[in-house]
């Protein structure tokens, strides 16, 4: 008997070797290379019978139309879609486990099955009579929503293309196999066969389609990236199981922008839109108390006031901690950095914590003025004003610029009852309607500081 060859696959990149390594050369990863058995079998190929008919043409004859997207109904799904799904487009939905994600997608299945559309369900984790127990609690259920309980990829791709669904989803692509490779299901070589065969027959089919991943330790989708370059959209749903909130955050996007979130309330009919996140974040904050304050950021096009607390309290530790929850931990060093060196503030004794409140993780530099007050409050010991809201980025100099969208910003504060805006000075001249609140103008963070506390 002929010997079986063995290969090593990195699970990040997809890097292949003799043997083991314990760093990864492609991707510098440690501990990442399983050993697979190589298969002779002959991989996938599309089929050539019909290649004579694709010829190139030119651009501007091939038709489209904007209205072809699928709505699935959930407003904030179709959101951070760009509007809804394509057909034939592939989106890819990561997040913890129990955190949603077989829900989220169900209910977009019902939505959709309710609009006529035949749909298609495709689970490898649960058998059907525990996928109708999970769906009654969510909505009535159509007849025209199918599912089917399989891991075998060959049966998979001959039930869809006998029931031809115009919406799909596969739940998870890590539970899928084919019989073509001998390495284990969840595979690095397993998940990357089946990706590509799930999406060529999703594009020749246009079938809009939605793939279920596992994640990493890390946090990552479990597989090897190129997974995530295949897709078209890629989501991952966020949120804490100890809390009722979830966020949906797109990180590509062919289709529409990346900036979008969209939140979601986990109740026990399943996931609810939640129509205003503004008053959801910003609803349990203490008054009149140091260190919170409200900054009206920025996430796509939508605007969404946030809680930014912080806490400085004396060390003993010969270095001080400097955590950050919710925004980039070098970017809030860098801005207590600032702190000492252009108010003199004494914090290099001093631990200091930074939160966003309700789970929200900002990447948008409008918010570093909001996180130098919530600092400089907790560390004089002062509340910031009632009713005030402030909004800029933060350069090494001390001075604050300007931020985009700052009338949505502004308009946002004003509709949730705030009454004063501290806002870079140079915003002050795109300021042209009246916002029905006092706004300041400011250009260096001595100035923002001195009329937030009076000095």
């Amino acid at each position: 008997m002929a010997k079986k060859k063995t290969i090593y696959t990195c699970s990040f990149c997809g890097y292949q070797a003799p043997k083991w390594l314990g760093k990864c050369p492609d991707c510098d990863q440690w501990n990442c290379f399983y050993e697979e058995i190589q298969s002779k079998t002959a991989r996938f190929a599309p089929d050539s019978s019909h290649a004579g008919e694709n010829r190139p043409a030119p651009i501007t004859t091939i038709s489209f139309n904007k209205e072809d997207r699928i709505l699935t109904t959930i407003t904030e799904l179709d959101r951070v879609l760009g509007g809804g799904l394509i057909p034939g487009g592939i989106v890819l939905i990561g997040g913890d486990p129990g955190i949603g994600k077989s829900t989220l997608v169900l209910q977009a299945l019902i939505h959709a099955a309710k609009q006529n559309l035949k749909v298609l369900y495709v689970s490898g984790e649960e058998s059907l009579r525990q996928i109708r127990m999970r769906a009654e609690r969510l909505d009535d259920l159509p007849e025209s929503l199918f599912i089917l309980a399989e891991t075998a990829l060959e049966k998979i791709c001959a039930a869809i293309k006998e029931f031809t669904p115009e919406v799909l989803v596969i739940d998870s692509v890590q539970t899928v196999y084919t019989s073509d490779l001998e390495s284990a299901p969840g595979s690095v070589s397993q998940i990357r066969e089946i990706s590509s065969r799930l999406i060529n027959l999703a594009k020749s089919t246009e079938t809009a389609s939605f793939l279920i991943g596992h994640v990493t330790k890390e946090g990552s989708i479990a597989g090897p990236r190129v997974m995530e370059h295949m897709v078209d959209t890629v989501l991952y749903f966020e949120g804490d199981r100890g809390h009722a909130y979830r966020i949906l955050r797109a990180v590509k996007n062919r289709f529409g922008s990346t900036d979008e979130i969209g939140v979601f309330e986990m109740g026990s009919n399943g996931l609810s839109v939640v129509e205003s996140p503004s008053e959801l974040f910003i609803s349990e904050r203490p008054e009149d108390s140091p260190g919170s304050i409200v900054v009206p950021s920025i996430e796509g096009t939508r605007p969404i006031l946030v809680e930014i607390q912080a806490l400085v309290a004396p060390t003993s530790l010969s270095l001080p901690r400097r955590t950050a929850i919710g925004v980039d931990h070098n970017r809030a060093s860098v801005l207590v950095a600032v702190l000492e060196k252009k108010l003199g503030l004494t914090l290099y004794n001093q631990d200091v914590f930074v939160n966003i409140a309700g789970g929200v993780r900002l990447n948008e530099p409008g918010v570093d003025l909001g996180i130098i007050c919530s600092i400089v409050s907790s560390k004089l010991d002062k509340s910031v004003p009632a009713k005030t809201v402030v909004c800029g980025e933060v350069g090494l100099t001390g001075e604050i610029r300007a931020v985009s969208h700052i009338s949505v910003r502004i308009k946002e504060a004003s509709r949730l009852g705030f009454s004063t805006c501290i806002v870079p000075k140079t915003n002050i001249k795109n300021i042209h309607a009246d916002m029905g609140m006092s706004i300041v103008g400011a250009s260096t963070i001595q100035e923002a500081v001195d009329y937030m506390f009076k000095k």
